[in-house]
């Protein structure tokens, strides 16, 4: 792990949509974690490698049968969000 996830939450929405479609939350949060960035562009990218380092929020973006999942650690990682593109 890069950085510390603090207490990691799931939208209810998500949390809904991941058991209806088998799809694994806890391997979102561990690619977010070791810097998988998902589908950012290399902007973004940057700016995650910068946050990590600087104590910034980290965003990731991963798309699973053409659903946005985010998941995302505040700047003071006190939690990590893992939410469908659509709750946030």
């Amino acid at each position: 792990m890069l950085f510390s996830l603090g207490q990691i939450v799931v939208t209810r929405n998500c949390l809904n949509y991941a058991q209806e479609h088998d799809i694994n939350l806890s391997e979102l949060v561990i690619r977010h974690a070791n810097g998988d960035d998902g589908d950012l562009c290399k902007a973004d990218q940057a700016l995650n490698d910068l946050a990590i380092q600087s104590e910034g929020r980290v965003f990731s973006s991963y798309t699973i049968n053409a659903v946005k999942f985010y998941v995302i650690t505040e700047w003071d990682r006190s939690y990590t969000t893992v939410m469908l593109a659509e709750d946030y």
